[in-house]
């Protein structure tokens, strides 16, 4: 389901400017990463592809559908959202009906709500877990039950903001796994997020977000190349980027496998 995204314009009502002129387009299938420092517009944007803002000038379209003519309702058909935060998305005192929730609100019938769950439940590694309270879990754990919940919903487009904040290198792999099975359904799959290491590793297309405005868009190899615009983000390059640069590699690589292949050049 393509995303078009054409002169967006956001202010709040504290006056913060939070979105100038913004114009993207994401194709259907697409796996991107949106990075930024702090107060660049990441989570703004993000949040008027399902309907919580809307556009004060510009518009935004997800498949043949103008966002500001539908509900959130509606555009949660379309549109799955995972908060940075998971405390300000569960509610339901057993991590079986939390996950259940959306799935059952968009009018699936009792054994696909049931065959989704199970699966979302399964590709979070909380089968086991399904009948806890979700606050009986660590705070990264929760964060695996508001993915799931949204997986369940089954959604052509999945937003997720920070994902991977505070997580450990086995919920990093397992994301990584999760994201390539995505992209063979054919989802497309939107990531916030300041951690350039993991962006590096499975994003092919990132979007560099500075002041509100899209400063660049690409291929990882293009972008870790602009390592002047990049300081105005406060982003820093992947690890191997920087090691390749200090080495005095000939190109800029971002990944282990391209470093290894440039040391035999």
């Amino acid at each position: 389901m393509l995303i078009q995204i054409d002169d967006l314009y956001f202010t709040y009502p504290s006056g913060v400017e939070a979105l100038r002129g913004v114009s993207l387009q994401i194709e259907p299938g697409e796996r991107v990463a949106i990075v930024g420092q702090n107060g660049s517009g990441k989570t703004t944007l993000a949040r008027h592809l399902n309907g919580l803002l809307r556009p004060q000038h510009g518009s935004v379209r997800v498949g043949d559908w103008l966002t500001k003519a539908h509900s959130i309702a509606q555009l949660a058909r379309r549109v799955g959202y995972v908060f940075q935060n998971p405390d300000e998305q569960l509610f339901k005192q057993r991590i079986w009906d939390e996950v259940a929730f959306g799935a059952i609100n968009l009018g699936f019938k009792a054994d696909e709500v049931r065959r989704q769950v199970e699966t979302a439940l399964q590709l979070m590694g909380l089968t086991e877990q399904a009948t806890l309270n979700p606050y009986d879990l660590t705070s990264s754990w929760r964060r695996r039950v508001s993915i799931a919940a949204v997986l369940a919903m089954e959604t052509p487009i999945i937003v997720l903001d920070e994902p991977t904040l505070g997580q450990d290198q086995r919920f990093l792999a397992e994301l990584g796994q999760l994201l390539n099975r995505l992209q063979k359904c054919g989802k497309t799959v939107i990531i916030i997020s300041h951690d350039i290491d993991f962006v590096a590793d499975y994003f092919s297309r990132i979007v560099v977000m500075g002041q509100g405005r899209i400063l660049l868009d690409g291929e990882p190899g293009f972008v870790f190349g602009e390592t002047e615009l990049l300081a105005t983000t406060f982003v820093q390059p992947p690890q191997m980027t920087r090691l390749a640069t200090g080495l005095g590699l000939p190109r800029p690589v971002h990944t282990l496998d391209g470093f290894l292949q440039q040391l035999k050049v």
